[in-house]
């Protein structure tokens, strides 16, 4: 045995020192004081260094551990081990696939290899051949291709003055056609051979085409005082007249009163930019104070009238056109008058055009959204039924995230032109893009408030108590306003934010210390708050509705006087209905959710007791004791009874908004039972009203266990309140509800 533990012990610390070596650091990476102060800290008992002494970890786990905490650290070592025999052998594995996979690899390099040094002797044969051959082609062509470079230098030559002798009967031409600044042209590109040999060799096609360019000369002139040509015609000839070197000072003093004239007189319209014509520009030699302010009146009547065309409907196409046409004319005038600035004050005046753009597309966005819910209210009010909330809804969703993309689109074509002026202005129209959706959104919530009547809240819920009906907004309109918040929040805004990263980020315009121009966090959170509020006002304006009903119901008839019951009183179908057209409005706009009958065997009990076990033993007392004992069970019942959870959160679901307003509703008929006293037909009358209720109403809410409970809460106030509480038998209420039921079905035939 002794001999067998040697190498067992070896092998044992082989696999310790290559799993250390595996996983520990580099001890070389360690400096010798930080080697030298770990070997100080480490301790006897510690298992991982490398001064590990097992005989003294034993004897310190021996005297610090009792038995149970040495069985539970031998099977926590065993798992160790094993664990290291399992990540050695995986190492092995590995290591070894490696090998083969590079054997592998080699070998097919080796057999890739074999043959490659023949094919590339063979390709440097082919190449040496073919440049042999090339050098042939280019000695025997040499002779060749220098008498065709020059016999090319010779056409060009001759083609030039063959361009001298046509130049006369050219610019004749163009004086026909009145194309002055094509004569221009050729004249300007002849001007030097003229100047080296217009005395000599081509004496008369100088003097002819002098004469052709006085007449060109005479009618620009003509053109530019002419009060019947356009502002831009006008401005051609001046440029064209400058490019002739000719003499301006004397058309000075008589086209500064032109320009002054045309200025006085310019009426510019939108009509006119958007027919895409251009409108006065200044060009000429001037006065330098007088001739910049013209110009840049012009520049300035040019912004206004797009300031008042942009308050149209119209896109970044329109948009682009107009700027476009006006941002050449501002260029042309800059080359004639560069002293003035003009691209400088066309930047400072587009700035204000395009802020006034960017409002315009938002204000006009805001009203399509506007338009689209104020559509279901007029629609309604009008009658027309076949306009549902659900079209509403859906046609306001289409406004608000398609019409927020149209948007972003126009104003992308917008930064993505590269018109010289938008180049600049892209900061900007970023920034204003960006605050533009953050107050738009703001306007829109503000908006949803104002079409809810929200602000009003308080006011409607005084008026319904007194018996004053304000219907400040169609309830209908309230619930799609609380989906299209949802809507807002979950969907438009992460859609919008994603565009805005990918096609608006950068800006800086408005200065990095004043924040993010757009916080999308901010808008969800307004509008998640906003769609709980209107799904909160939802409930309350359909509840109020319903409690002005039972507040009728009953504070009309005297019940102390009541007559015994003969029927379901028609309120019940009224309030059916009240139900129902609330359920279908929440169809329209809400998804289902999940139907939870909480009801337990507690419940269950709690309400037999407190209906005909209470009623059988009321029946067969005195009257007296009847209402003594009826007191004495409803509060012990209310002692003993599980405590049930009434009013939950209001969910964006069908059953939790109809079953909040069931529960709103039976409260407030509570409340109006305890204000009235009734004898026993009374009595019996509201009993046979709620159990004709009890189906009805627990088909269409979530929690039936709290309907149940409330319901019954109606009947005992009642009992309470009630001066000789003695219920209807059984068999009679049966009969009534019996009877009511087969006059629905008459009423209402189910067609086949």
């Amino acid at each position: 045995m002794g001999v067998d533990d040697v190498p067992l012990d070896d092998k044992a610390k082989r696999m310790r020192d290559l799993l250390s070596s595996f996983y520990s650091p580099d001890p070389s990476m360690s400096s010798p004081d930080t080697t030298s102060s770990s070997s100080k800290r480490t301790t006897l008992d510690d298992i991982n260094s490398s001064s590990f002494d097992p005989d003294q970890y034993m004897n310190l786990l021996v005297q610090k551990s009792n038995l149970e905490r040495l069985l539970q650290r031998h099977v926590e070592m065993a798992a160790e081990i094993k664990n290291l025999d399992t990540d050695l052998q995986m190492l092995v594995y590995e290591n070894y696939n490696k090998f083969i996979s590079a054997t592998d690899t080699i070998k097919r390099m080796n057999s890739n290899i074999v043959g490659m040094e023949s094919n590339m002797e063979q390709l440097l044969e082919k190449i040496m051949s073919v440049q042999s051959r090339s050098d042939g082609v280019n000695t025997s062509l040499f002779e060749k291709r220098e008498h065709v470079e020059k016999l090319h230098r010779t056409r060009n030559l001759l083609r030039k003055v063959q361009f001298i002798y046509d130049l006369p009967a050219r610019l004749g031409k163009c004086i026909k056609s009145e194309a002055y600044a094509d004569a221009v042209r050729f004249y300007t590109g002849a001007m030097p051979i003229f100047k080296a040999y217009g005395d000599s060799s081509f004496q008369d096609c100088k003097r002819a085409s002098e004469e052709a360019m006085a007449i060109i000369i005479k009618n620009l002139e003509g053109k530019l005082f002419s009060d019947s040509e356009s502002i831009q015609t006008r401005a051609e000839a001046a440029v064209l007249l400058k490019k002739l070197d000719f003499p301006m000072e004397s058309l000075k003093a008589r086209l500064l009163d032109k320009l002054a004239q045309s200025l006085a007189d310019l009426q510019l319209n939108t009509e006119e930019i958007s027919n895409a014509s251009v409108d006065p520009k200044d060009l000429s030699q001037e006065e330098k104070s007088q001739l910049i302010k013209l110009s840049q009146g012009v520049v300035t009547k040019h912004f206004e009238a797009i300031e008042e065309y942009v308050k149209k409907r119209i896109c970044s196409t329109e948009l682009l056109h107009v700027l476009r046409i006006i941002w050449t004319d501002v260029l042309l005038m800059d080359e004639v008058l560069d002293e003035a600035a003009l691209p400088n004050y066309s930047l400072e005046a587009a700035k204000v055009a395009v802020k006034q753009y960017v409002a315009s597309t938002f204000s006009r966005l805001l009203h399509d959204i506007s338009d689209s819910l104020t559509r279901v209210h007029v629609k309604q009010k009008e009658g027309m039924r076949e306009y549902s909330l659900q079209t509403a809804l859906e046609a306001s969703k289409k406004a608000v995230l398609q019409g927020s993309m149209d948007v972003l689109l126009d104003f992308r074509q917008i930064i993505e032109d590269n018109l010289e002026l938008l180049v600049q202005l892209k900061p900007l129209i970023i920034d204003l893009v960006q605050e533009g959706f953050q107050d738009f959104f703001g306007a829109l919530d503000d908006h949803f408030l104002l079409l809810s009547g929200g602000n009003n809240s308080v006011s409607q819920d005084q008026g319904f108590v007194e018996g004053t009906q304000v219907d400040k907004a169609f309830a209908g309109l309230v619930l799609v306003l609380a989906q299209l918040s949802v809507f807002i929040e979950q969907t438009a805004i992460p859609k919008i934010t994603e565009e805005i990263a990918a096609s608006f980020s950068g800006g800086g315009a408005r200065g990095y210390e004043h924040g993010p121009a757009f916080v999308p966090g901010e808008i969800c959170r307004i509008f998640r708050s906003a769609g709980e509020k209107f799904l909160h006002l939802y409930v309350n304006m359909r509840t109020q509705r319903i409690s002005l009903l039972l507040k009728k119901r009953f504070t009309t008839p005297n019940w102390v006087k009541h007559k015994e019951p003969r029927e379901v009183h028609m309120f019940v179908d009224l309030f059916l209905q009240e139900l129902e057209a609330t359920g279908c409005e929440v169809k329209q706009i809400l998804p289902e959710g999940l139907r939870r009958h909480r009801r337990n065997d507690s419940n269950g009990s709690t309400n037999s007791s407190r209906s005909n076990p209470l009623r059988e033993e009321k029946l067969s007392r005195s009257s007296t004791q009847r209402a003594r004992s009826q007191l004495l069970e409803t509060h012990l019942a209310k002692l003993f009874k599980q405590k049930i959870e009434i009013f939950t959160k209001v969910e964006y679901t069908q059953e939790s908004v109809v079953t909040t307003v069931v529960k709103l509703c039976l409260k407030s008929l509570q409340e109006f039972v305890r204000l009235q006293t009734f004898n026993r037909s009374g009595f019996q009358q509201i009993q046979l009203d709620i159990q004709f209720l009890r189906t009805p109403v627990k088909e269409i809410v979530e929690d039936q266990a709290v309907i149940d409970f409330l319901l019954d809460e109606v009947i005992v106030n009642a009992s309470e309140r009630c001066l000789d509480p003695i219920p209807l038998e059984p068999p009679i209420l049966d009969r009534l509800i019996q009877a009511k039921l087969a006059k629905t079905r008459d009423q209402n035939p189910v067609t086949p």
